[in-house]
């Protein structure tokens, strides 16, 4: 029988990987001493991978699918190895997007990246932030960094770090400062160019990728329900937005109708005085699984 090898990226990410695949339809069961989980699928086998690894096991076909930070495609120079299906949001902290940045002490001289010359740099993404600074014509010592980045700039045993931030608080708690942002990134669906290649493959990783989308799309959306005089429909179709345009069912009663649309998450607050100034009644939010 053949099945698609799928690597989950193991550590910060594995739990909100997990929660997301169960809502794409997939259950998924993960043991501390097992790297390979369960999966309620016999047409997929699983493998818990670091990030920083993932890149590399697809390129050379060992998996066949999997989810990194385009970091670390870029860290093993992956680009052209793998086949980027596409970028998913899904981080359980803030949200916003993870940025590499240049940092130094707050009374470092070091001002922009060509003031690196020379100087001793940690960072984790070692072959990156090399390419990085050969391209911008400085020579600098890059170490790469087994933890605790960016202790050791404030330590003084490096003179710089590049380092992953979502926010930056954390870099201005420790007394730094950023020079300058090299790289955004962003977790990334990958896939060997053989299994992309193969049919079979090729319609299970669309089958993963689409529902796992809609299930992200679906975080960002609820479901409107309400009853409507009739004679303020207008009012009401008025205020609200949707995907295409509200379903509206007649009521028992001919003076009152039924209202359902699909709106923004972010603007149901709003929305619901609104409708309820409008006239609507019995108004019910819900949850969405998924919106494709």
């Amino acid at each position: 029988m053949t099945r698609l090898k799928l690597g989950l990226p193991k550590g910060s990410l594995e739990q909100a990987t997990i929660e997301l695949f169960s809502q794409a339809g997939w259950h998924i069961s993960t043991s501390s001493r097992n790297y390979f989980p369960s999966i309620d699928d016999p047409e997929i086998v699983c493998s818990l991978v670091r990030p920083q690894e993932m890149a590399r096991y697809v390129a050379d076909g060992t998996l066949d699918m999997g989810l990194t930070g385009l970091d670390w495609i870029l860290e093993w120079e992956c680009e052209q190895k793998v086949a980027q299906i596409g970028a998913l949001e899904y981080s359980k902290s803030s949200n916003r997007p993870c940025r590499w940045v240049l940092i130094v002490r707050q009374d470092s001289e070091i001002k922009r990246v060509e003031d690196l010359q020379g100087k001793r740099v940690a960072t984790e993404l070692e072959g990156f932030t090399r390419r990085h600074l050969q391209q911008r014509g400085v020579e600098a010592d890059v170490l790469f960094s087994w933890g605790a980045t960016e202790a050791k700039v404030v330590e003084g045993l490096v003179d710089a770090a590049v380092e992953i931030t979502e926010t930056g608080s954390t870099i201005r708690a420790h007394g730094l400062r950023i020079v300058e942002d090299l790289l955004e990134t962003r977790t990334m669906i990958i896939a060997n160019h053989d299994a992309v290649r193969d049919d079979w493959k090729k319609s299970k990783i669309d089958q993963i990728t689409l529902l796992l989308n809609a299930a992200l799309t679906a975080r960002h959306k609820a479901v409107l329900k309400m009853n409507v005089p009739v004679a303020r429909s207008a009012e009401v179709l008025a205020i609200l937005p949707s995907l295409q345009s509200p379903t509206i069912n007649p009521l028992s009663d001919p003076a009152w109708q039924a209202v359902e649309t699909v709106v923004d998450r972010s603007q149901v607050r709003d929305l619901i005085w609104r409708l309820k100034q409008a006239g609507a009644v019995g108004i019910l939010e819900y949850d969405l699984k998924k919106v494709v």
